[in-house]
């Protein structure tokens, strides 16, 4: 029988970090590199410099959330000396950085529709592009589960 995930402190400095390193993997690639979305692209579309500098300035404050996970993700590991399970913490950080896809995927792109993640594509071919995000999360749920439950 396997054992059921822990999520207690032992877990907690991985999954906030996982939620941080998500975070920034979408806005670094997603919002700049690949320019498919921003925050709020599809409530103000990039049609003017004015919804750029908005869409701008919301990514900034979306990757200082970011930035305040990764910390205190890192400040929880060092208070506890160290990873002590180097794959009890791949995996937590995989089930973070799938949360973060998840809640995401979700909220941002289904229930409020703040952006998509591939704007750039026709917009029937939206929901494909989110699909696959989601997938993605749930796939990374995945092995970070196997990777947390493995561990003795």
């Amino acid at each position: 029988m396997t054992p059921p995930i822990r999520t207690g402190p032992g877990l907690a400095p991985g999954l906030l970090i996982g939620l941080g390193l998500g975070g920034f993997f979408d806005g670094i690639v997603l919002h700049q590199l690949l320019q498919w979305h921003h925050m709020l692209s599809s409530w103000h579309p990039i049609t003017s410099l004015a919804a750029l500098e908005l869409n701008t300035r919301w990514d900034g404050y979306f990757h200082s959330a970011t930035y305040v996970l990764v910390v205190l993700g890192v400040f929880l590991l060092w208070r506890r000396g160290g990873p002590h399970d180097g794959r009890a913490l791949a995996g937590s950080v995989l089930i973070g950085w799938a949360a973060f896809n998840l809640v995401e995927g979700v909220i941002d792109h289904q229930v409020l529709g703040v952006h998509h993640v591939n704007e750039t594509v026709p917009r029937a071919a939206w929901p494909w592009w989110d699909a696959g995000f989601l997938a993605w999360g749930a796939a990374m749920a995945v092995m970070g589960a196997l990777l947390v439950r493995g561990r003795r």
